[in-house]
């Protein structure tokens, strides 16, 4: 038996809350560099849902060919995201990523047509303007992560009628962050960038790993469409 196979709840737990003891960019970087090898493993102990939430979102919303779609997939880890959208029929993906650790899973994947470095929120983007169907954020919307005005870059990497979608936590360490992020988001709703398509509140978004959190802790998904 392997290692990640042994893995617990608690051991899942423990490397998720050492993520809030570095404060720097450069801490951030290297958890996920070495947490790579057992992320995937760590977030179904936790029974992290925010993959499968948004990727069944965009998929009941999206109306073109899905073959010849570009995915746009920002934070995008090991690459679960790409594999469940190729179960929905996508197929062509460019992944972007602080973690040079994480891209190696994704790159192993062999689902994305390219795969680009960038530490989010401090650099560019590395993509073009107005070049996919389908921006993806998962997981990295949250405090300590991607600064929010990541989401602005992702509204102009989508197609004009693409489709952008994110999520957030909603327990109490992040509540602030989630302020930020859907009032950068009616901002932009506003300035006539996109139209709001949906938003879900989750009660059961994932387990809680600090004392003060219950069994499940919430979260929301949004869809918008560019404008």
């Amino acid at each position: 038996m392997s290692s990640a196979d042994a893995r617990t709840f608690e051991m899942a737990r423990d490397v998720i809350l050492s993520l809030h003891k570095g404060t720097s960019a450069e801490d951030l970087v290297h958890f996920y560099n070495v947490w790579a090898k057992t992320y995937e493993q760590d977030v179904e102990l936790i029974d992290y849902r925010a993959p499968s939430l948004a990727v069944s979102k965009v998929s009941a919303y999206f109306g073109g060919e899905r073959q010849a779609a570009a995915v746009l997939d920002v934070a995008c880890g090991t690459g679960m995201v790409a594999k469940m959208m190729k179960r929905e029929g996508f197929e062509r993906f460019v992944g972007v990523d602080s973690s040079e650790g994480m891209l190696r899973y994704a790159r192993q994947s062999g689902l994305y047509q390219d795969l680009k470095m960038a530490k989010l929120g401090d650099q560019p983007l590395p993509v073009p303007s107005d070049a996919f169907d389908v921006t993806i954020i998962v997981g990295g919307l949250s405090s300590s992560q991607v600064p929010v005005k990541v989401i602005r870059e992702s509204q102009q990497a989508t197609k004009q009628g693409g489709l952008i979608c994110m999520t957030t936590r909603a327990n109490l360490d992040n509540l602030s962050y989630k302020a930020a992020l859907e009032g950068e988001m009616k901002q932009m709703e506003d300035e006539g960038l996109w139209r709001r398509v949906d938003v879900t509140v989750v009660k059961q978004f994932e387990r809680g790993v600090t004392d003060h959190e219950k069994a499940y802790i919430p979260g929301s998904i949004y869809l918008f469409r560019k404008l």
